[in-house]
This record gives C-alpha cells, structure tokens and sequence, in this order.
C-alpha cells in the first residue's frame, strides 16, 4: 500500500472510529458508516470517484446523506470493479446477518451508473428498502448483454452469476425502485427494460444523456428529487414537473438544438434558437445566433 493510500485508509478509520465504522474490503472496496438519523442512506461510487486517486475523498453520495440528517453507509471501489467481490459480497451478508439493518426506520441503496448497478444488485439485502438507480446497469454478463453493450470493456472480467449479480433478479425485493435513465441512449434504455418487477418506477429523462445525475445537478434539482424520494412525499408526476426545469439549461437547450440541426426542420430551428435567445444574451450564446442565422438562410432558399 502507498503511503498515500495509507494516509487515505487513516483518513477514513479516523472518522469511523468517532462517527461510525470503517472497513477496508476486499479488491480496494472499502465501506464507511457515518451515523446520523434513523434513515439510512446506502451509496455506491460511480466510475467517476472508482478512476480518482484522491487521497481526501469520502464516498460517492455521503456527504449529501449526512448534511439530509441521514446515515450514511457509503461503499467505495477503487476501479471498474462493479463490486464483483467476495469480500463485498460477505459484507452485506453479515450486515443483514446481524440486524444492522432493522435498527433504522428506512433503508435506501442510491447510486449512478456503475454505482447503480450496486444500487440495485445489494438492495436484496434488505427487503422491503428503496433503491434510487440512475442509469444503471442491470448486468455485464457477455452472455446476456455482449450484442448490445459495448461499453465498459474493463468490466467485462467480473463475474455478475454469483451472489448480488443479477440487477433485475435481486431489485425485485424493494419495496419501490427509482430507475433514471434517458431512452434515447440505446444501451441505457436496454438495461432499464431488464428491469421488469412490478416495483420499478421508470423515470425516463429524454435527452439527459448516460450522465443524466451531473444534469440534475446543474439544473439544480438532483436534491430535491432524492430527497422527495427519500422522504416518501413526491410522486412519480411530481418528479416529471421538476424536471421540466430542463428546458432552461444550457445542456438540455444544446441537445436538442443538435437534434433540429440534424432534421430538415429550419423553421422550426430558427423558432427554437429565437426562444432561447429571448431568455439569454446573444453574445453569450454565439452557438444559438449562428445556428438562425443558418436556419433562416435555409428557409430563404427553400423552394416556395
């Protein structure tokens, strides 16, 4: 072990020891338990925190969980493990086994990407939780997704038939499952229809892409929306109103500007330019002038 990774390892032992828990896991898997209030917010690292070599960071997730009051019970990877580990395996196991668990009101998995795939693949822990997966994974099992899913090469290693593998098999105990993800990426899209148990609610965020949890944050709502779940006082409707917020970001406003410009659709272009301009400064958006001015060029050349 580097001696940065030891001053990581210290770092995170130190504030077990006065808040909670801490254990190293197997494969550089490590687990961090901060207690706060009788809801326990379980959370997964994304491929984003596993790629960081950052000796001061805490888990994915826990920071928000505790600043909410919650407990947080934060499970880190140092790599593109998708958690495919003994170690991991017999972590949940013995929580589970020893009613770590029941001493809390309400149990939540949360995570994003290949943290969402955690999400789900560990909430069989605890029946009757609720899990929070924004594009998740539902498996990388090559036998099962190999026509389909490119991406993630490096993950193709791990063995998703063991304990915790199956996504869709092992989320089918929640109580409710959140599932976030975008169905104009393919792959996401063919993930989330895996995940068939009557307790999946789909929340289809149309042009957010696979990082659609980033685009909630700029858009300034990802923590409403969790905690509204969390808290069980918002409803499948009330989390598509928020979400419309979309329509005033830049990166939802570029999107679909990409998709107009890729039609034969110059009116339309130019109206859609026209709005966002209204609502923003010109020189701040060069992109939007150039793409009217282009647009209603095209409409004057158009045959009448």
């Amino acid at each position: 072990m580097s001696q940065a990774d030891q001053e990581w390892d210290n770092k995170l032992a130190a504030i077990g020891a006065q808040k909670g828990f801490y254990e190293a896991l197997g494969d550089g898997h490590k687990a961090l338990f901060v207690r706060g209030g009788s809801t326990l917010v379980v959370t997964f690292d994304n491929l984003d925190d596993a790629r960081q070599d950052d000796a001061n960071r805490l888990p994915w997730g826990s920071d928000f969980a505790v600043s909410c009051g919650w407990s947080s019970l934060g499970i880190m990877a140092h790599g593109w493990t998708w958690y495919r580990n003994d170690a991991v395996y017999d972590f949940f196991d013995r929580l589970r086994d020893e009613d770590f668990f029941a001493q809390f009101d309400k149990v939540v998995f949360y995570g994003v990407s290949m943290g969402g795939y955690g999400a789900t693949a560990f909430s069989s822990a605890v029946p009757g939780c609720t899990v929070i997966a924004m594009s998740p994974q539902a498996t990388l099992d090559r036998d099962l997704v190999g026509d389909w899913e490119p991406r993630f090469r490096q993950g193709w290693k791990q063995d998703f038939t063991s304990r915790y593998g199956y996504g869709p098999d092992e989320v089918a105990t929640a109580k409710q499952a959140y599932l976030f993800w975008d169905p104009l990426v393919t792959e996401d899209a063919a993930h989330a229809s895996l995940y068939n148990s009557d307790n999946v609610i789909d929340i289809r965020c149309r042009r957010f892409g696979h990082g659609l949890a980033s685009a909630l944050v700029r858009m300034g709502i990802l923590k409403k929306t969790v905690m509204g779940i969390v808290n069980d006082d918002i409803s499948q409707r009330e989390i598509y109103t928020i979400m419309r917020a979309r329509r005033s970001t830049p990166a939802y406003q570029k999107s679909l500007l990409r998709r107009l410009e890729n039609s034969s659709h110059p009116v339309l272009t130019q109206r859609f330019c026209k709005q966002v301009l209204e609502m923003s400064k010109p020189a701040k958006r060069p992109h939007f002038v150039n793409a009217m001015l282009k647009a209603e060029q095209k409409m004057i050349e158009a045959p009448q």
